[in-house]
């Protein structure tokens, strides 16, 4: 989720991935492999991102959040109820 947004981000402000690799102090594959899901940002990545976009931080937290708990439950066969349990305890 947060890569697809990232690389739509992206390509609207006419970047291509080194430009972003070179704010974020990391090489080009790296940025690569973000944009298609296959690795995650840090925190202090998320927020220079933010900047460099222009965009809300929160924004970007939600799909953050989003693919940091996909990511732990993805291999789960009961992932649908525990969702469901933590979403009526975040309520």
């Amino acid at each position: 989720m947060l890569g697809s947004k990232l690389k739509e981000l992206r390509a609207s402000k006419g970047l291509v991935q080194r430009q972003i690799a070179a704010e974020l102090e990391v090489d080009t594959a790296f940025i690569s492999k973000v944009e298609n899901d296959e690795k995650h940002l840090s925190k202090s990545h998320l927020k220079k991102v933010a900047k460099i976009y222009k965009v809300e931080e929160k924004d970007l937290m939600v799909l953050w959040l989003a693919d940091k708990i996909l990511n732990a439950i993805e291999d789960e066969d009961e992932k649908q109820q525990a969702l469901e349990l933590a979403l009526e305890n975040i309520k």
